[in-house]
């Protein structure tokens, strides 16, 4: 059973939602032959990498929370560090690190080590090869540009057809920014899927493709070395947890803004609001956002960098009280702050033996750093570029330093034994859209899908926009614009469902083993279920 875009959807055996209907369907089938809900985020995963390019790739960092049939909830973080050779002294004359070409391409690519880790950790039965089948397939015999990712191409070609290596061959063979319904393939990205099947995950950091891969990023001009990629390692973090009335909420630990995210969930849940939607809900939800995003910007970063207890904050009521308080259940909070930003994919699975799945990729901007490697197609990120050229402080560029993420994947257990899988694209969009719906399901009672489907709002700056307004689709009730305005917002209106709201999906496991889920019609995706 698939459904599009309309009502929620329900299932019992399995469930996959994905920003892309390809995905979805290529994770439903690894279900169907008998695959875990991890084999089959896999397989959305791989499939992502292929038919939605701009946003994700396997030259990119991947975040996994995974909650197991046991009730055991743990993380993944397959993200890579900074090359040893990315000191201040490899940008000396530069102010910032720069966003595309070599230079923005100075950290290792986790995704593929987050794959092995949830792999290992869910003892599944299909090989690799069943695993990213249709991600080859699709890559041999093209899949049709969907009106996003033609846009993005037009939009961005100018700065990265120019970038070194095999972008323009690959994402404009005839000499122009692929357009919707063109077919774009990608031989090279499935050669080097195949290969991965083939050889192990271990190659793409020690074994033959991690060799082509250092000898690509050599030629090119990246700093990152062979070196580099032998000594990258996976690591599985605790989540971070919260507890709010009537759930605990799981999320990733830094270098993610995981932490941001259950701030505002748990600060929200201390203020008054009665109506979805209305003034109380919508300023109480962005005023918690500005209280998070002060914490966040202070505190968050690779943590063998910080000493901030930040699950001793999220288990601390005063201490949640405390910054609750500091909300004004009226008036906005001057604003901005420096946003983060950056394209992302989230998707979800779960099974019959009451897995459930939370993940997401990313290369930060649209198509990472610009360079695709020729010998193996691999998009590499720009992840990097978010570091700050400066001696200490928070985000400095440092060799194995992580980069602060914007990537979160979400958990949400219910005390009535409902286990919730959440999360969207959008970078600082992230936790904002994530406390939008899950606020509305979890408090009001709103069907899953409309929850998402319902409009949203964005605090600060989107991808290449310097303008920091508080954007705010159509569709809510004329009183709200005038009433967030006259409380101080600077609320500038966006149209209906526009992509700057991200791409959200979400699936709920009943305790009887009843499955729901949707996903965004901002995107191409879908709900697969059976």
């Amino acid at each position: 059973m698939t459904q599009r875009n309309l009502t929620t959807v329900a299932g019992r055996k399995g469930m996959v939602t994905a920003p892309h209907y390809l995905a979805s369907e290529a994770g439903l089938s690894v279900l169907q032959d008998g695959g875990n809900a991890v084999e089959a985020t896999v397989a959305v995963a791989a499939t992502l990498a292929v038919v939605y390019p701009h946003m994700t790739a396997i030259g990119g960092d991947g975040f996994w929370t995974i909650a197991e049939p046991d009730g055991r909830v743990h993380g993944i973080h397959g993200c890579g560090g900074a090359g040893a050779a990315c000191d201040l002294s490899l940008y000396a004359g530069h102010e910032v690190v720069p966003t595309r070409g070599p230079l923005a391409a100075n950290t290792v690519a986790g995704t593929i080590s987050g794959w092995k880790a949830a792999l290992e950790s869910a003892g599944g039965t299909l090989p690799l090869s069943r695993l990213v089948r249709a991600a080859i397939r699709h890559a041999e015999e093209g899949v049709s540009v969907t009106a996003g990712g033609a846009e993005i191409a037009s939009g961005k070609g100018g700065e990265l057809r120019g970038q070194p290596g095999a972008y323009a061959a690959t994402f404009e063979p005839e000499g122009r920014p692929l357009a919707v319904g063109d077919m774009l393939r990608l031989p090279a990205l499935a050669q080097t899927l195949r290969r991965l099947a083939d050889e192990g995950l271990d190659s793409f950091y020690t074994g033959a493709i991690g060799a082509d891969i250092a000898a690509d990023l050599a030629e090119l001009g990246s700093p990152i070395t062979a070196a580099d990629l032998a000594a990258h390692s996976v690591s599985c973090p605790t989540p971070l947890t919260t507890s709010i009335e009537g759930a605990r909420l799981y999320n990733s630990t830094p270098p993610t803004q995981g932490f941001a995210s259950l701030v505002i969930l748990a600060l929200f849940d201390r203020l008054m609001a009665d109506e979805a939607d209305g003034f109380a809900h919508v300023h109480g939800l962005i005023e918690s956002t500005k209280q998070a995003f002060l914490l966040r910007d202070r505190h968050v970063g690779d943590p063998a960098w910080h000493d901030f207890d930040y699950q001793g904050l999220l288990s601390d009521p005063a201490a949640l009280d405390a910054h609750a308080a500091k909300i004004d259940p009226a008036t906005a909070l001057p604003w901005p702050q420096p946003p983060q930003w950056g394209d992302t994919c989230w998707f979800g699975a779960a099974d019959a033996k009451g897995r459930v799945v939370s993940a997401i990729q990313s290369t930060y901007h649209e198509f990472g750093s610009g360079l695709v490697l020729p010998k193996t197609g691999i998009t590499w990120q720009n992840r990097g570029s978010s570091f700050r050229l400066a001696e200490s402080g928070w985000n400095a560029l440092k060799p194995g330093r992580k980069p602060f993420h914007t990537l979160n994947p979400a958990i949400a257990v219910f005390d009535d034994g409902r286990v919730m899988s959440y999360g969207t694209m959008g970078g600082e969009g992230q936790p904002q859209t994530q406390a939008a719906f899950f606020s509305r399901y979890a408090r009001f009672g709103i069907d899953l899908q409309e929850t998402i489907s319902r409009p949203r709002w964005l605090l600060g700056r989107t991808w290449g926009d310097q303008s920091t307004t508080l954007k705010i689709e159509d569709g809510f009730a004329d009183s709200l614009y005038e009433d967030l305005a006259a409380a101080g917002h600077d609320v500038e209106r966006v149209g209906p469902l526009t992509a700057t709201m991200g791409h959200a999906g979400a699936i709920v496991r009943h305790p009887d083993g009843a499955l729901e889920g949707a996903t965004d019609p901002r995107s191409d995706g879908k709900v697969a279920a059976w």
